[in-house]
């Protein structure tokens, strides 16, 4: 007689193989369970009245916000809200021989930009002035600029 072609090794391997198979299809059966437990009402949550996070639904009659109070639009100004056209800066940058420079706003603190035609005088940096804006070729830009004393 002859003896076994399987080795004690070969054994070992196909009783590894065989248990992560059933292993496996274990695990896709209990996802697949799963998946039919699970509905999009299970993954919902909610946020309740002090801000918590719960899975249950809130009470429709406890509603603190009224229907009427949601305004939707750009609110509307109010009289005497008017806006000051003239805005005062400081020139940052301006350049003689190229005609241009720019202002910074003291309370928006942003950037606009300044061309000698829209200049009513000199100006030098560091200066104090008085302007309006308009929009320009390229965004918007200073005119009327004035030095403010």
């Amino acid at each position: 007689m002859g003896r076994s072609q399987e080795t004690f090794n070969k054994k070992e391997v196909q009783n590894k193989k065989e248990k992560k198979r059933k292993e496996k299809e274990k695990k896709r059966l209990a996802k697949k369970d799963l998946e039919k437990k699970s509905s999009l009402d299970d993954m919902m949550v909610y946020v309740d009245e002090n801000g918590m996070i719960t899975d249950t639904p809130p009470d429709p009659t406890k509603k603190k916000v009224k229907l009427e109070d949601i305004k939707l639009g750009v609110p509307t100004r109010e009289a005497g809200e008017e806006v000051d056209p003239i805005k005062k800066g400081t020139v940052t940058f301006f350049n003689d021989s190229k005609g241009y420079g720019f202002i910074k706003d003291i309370g928006t603190k942003e950037s606009v930009f300044v061309h000698i035609n829209n200049v009513v005088g000199e100006i030098k940096e560091g200066n104090l002035v008085s302007y309006e804006v308009e929009m320009g070729q390229r965004g918007l830009a200073a005119v009327n600029v004035k030095i403010e004393k």
